[in-house]
C-alpha cells in the first residue's frame, strides 16, 4: 500500500496562477497567497488548502530560527542587523511574528515596519506581521502556514519572532530548527525571575547590546551560561551556547549566524534535524485536529442550545464539571 495519501485537488485558474507566481518569487504574488492562509472564511481555507498542497514540494530548504525576548532587549534592531548580513552573504530573507497581544489589542510587534527602516525596503527580505484576532494557537496556525509559502517562494531563510509571552515561547519552539533566546546584559542580575522552561527551550542564549556595560555582559554570560549547565539539553547532540553581541554595532552578528550555521550541520549530520521536523509536523496535524474539533463541538446545535443551561449548573455547583463535559459531549454522538 502506498503511504502517500495526500489527495491532489486541481486548482483553479485563480489558484494556479497564484501557485506559478509564488515559484515565480513574485511579492505580490506570495503577499496574497498569506492574505488567502491567513483568511478566516470557509472557502478561503479550502481554497488555502489546496495552494499550500501545492507549495508543499517546493518547501523544507530553508533555515527555521525562532527569536524571543522582553520587550526592550532590541529584537528588531538585532534581526535588522542579522537580515542585512545575511542578504550581504547572498541569503533571502523572510521574518515572521507569533504575538500573542495581537489576539487582544488587535497591534502586532511588527506592525511598525519603520523599526527596520533598512531591511524592509530590501528586496531579498519579506516582513511579515502577526495577524490579529484569534487564539495565540490561530496565530501560530497562520504562522505556520506563512512560513511555507515564504520557502516556496525561495526564501532560504525564515526568522519566527514572538514577544515573549505566555505560551508563546514553546509555540515558536515547535516549529522552528533554532530556537533563540535574546537577553539584555543586566537579566544575569534577575535570572531568576527567567522561567527555567523558556531557558531549557533555548539552542543558543544571546545577550544583546554588550557594548553598553562589558563587565554585566559577562557576568550575565557566566549565570547563563551556570544555569544551562544544570539543565537538560533538548537535543543529544548539541550543547546551547551563550553569546554577546551589539546588534547597534554589528558585533558579533557573524559569529551568531557562525553558530546557527554549526547547529543546522550538526543537526542535520545526526539525522536530528529530519526527525525535529517529523515530530514538528505530526503535533502540527494534532493541534489542528484538535483545534477543528474544538471548532464543530463549538458550533454544533445540541451543544449550542444547551451550553448556557450546562454552565449555570456547573457555576452553581449543582452540576460536577465532568457530568456536564459529557452531558456537551453525548450530543456530538446524537447525530452520528
Amino acid at each position: 500500500m502506498n503511504d502517500t495519501v495526500a489527495e491532489q485537488t486541481l486548482l483553479s485558474d485563480a489558484d494556479q496562477e497564484l501557485v506559478d507566481g509564488v515559484l515565480a518569487r513574485q511579492a505580490r504574488a506570495l503577499a496574497k497567497a498569506i492574505t488567502l492562509v491567513e483568511s478566516t472564511r470557509r472557502d478561503h481555507q479550502a481554497r488555502a488548502e489546496q495552494v499550500l498542497a501545492a507549495l508543499l514540494p517546493h518547501t523544507g530548504q530553508a533555515i527555521r530560527v525562532g527569536i524571543s525576548g522582553a520587550p526592550g532587549a532590541g529584537k528588531s534592531t538585532f534581526i535588522e542587523a542579522l537580515g542585512l548580513h545575511l542578504i550581504a552573504r547572498g541569503h533571502r530573507l523572510a521574518v515572521l511574528a507569533v504575538d500573542p497581544s495581537s489576539t487582544l489589542s488587535g497591534g502586532s510587534i511588527l506592525g511598525d515596519k519603520t523599526r527596520m527602516e533598512k531591511l524592509s525596503t530590501r528586496p531579498e527580505a519579506f516582513i511579515r506581521p502577526s495577524p490579529s484576532g484569534g487564539s495565540l494557537g490561530g496565530v501560530a496556525e497562520k504562522t505556520r502556514e506563512a512560513m511555507l509559502v515564504c520557502e516556496a517562494a525561495g526564501f532560504d531563510v525564515v526568522i519566527v519572532e514572538t514577544v515573549g509571552v505566555g505560551q508563546s515561547e514553546t509555540t515558536v519552539a515547535g516549529m522552528v530548527d533554532a530556537f533563540v533566546l535574546l537577553q539584555l546584559p543586566n537579566a544575569g542580575d534577575d535570572l531568576q525571575a527567567i522561567k527555567k522552561g523558556i531557558v531549557e527551550l533555548a539552542d543558543l542564549v544571546v545577550i544583546n547590546k554588550a557594548d553598553i556595560d562589558p563587565k554585566a555582559t559577562e557576568f550575565a554570560k557566566h549565570q547563563f551560561e551556570n544555569a544551562l549547565g544544570l539543565l537538560r539539553s533538548t537535543s543529544a547532540h548539541w550543547r546551547p551556547k551563550v553569546l554577546t553581541l551589539s546588534a547597534q554595532t554589528g558585533e558579533g552578528i557573524a559569529g551568531f549566524w557562525q553558530e546557527i550555521e554549526t547547529h543546522r550541520k550538526t543537526l542535520e549530520a545526526s539525522g536530528e534535524l529530519a526527525g525535529k521536523r517529523r515530530r514538528q509536523a505530526l503535533d502540527w496535524m494534532w493541534t489542528l485536529i484538535d483545534a477543528e474539533l474544538r471548532n464543530r463541538f463549538r458550533h454544533h446545535a445540541g451543544v449550542k442550545q444547551d451550553l448556557e443551561k450546562v454552565s449555570r449548573c456547573v457555576t452553581a455547583g449543582s452540576m460536577t464539571p465532568a457530568a456536564a463535559a459529557h452531558r456537551l459531549l453525548n450530543h456530538l454522538q446524537e447525530t452520528n
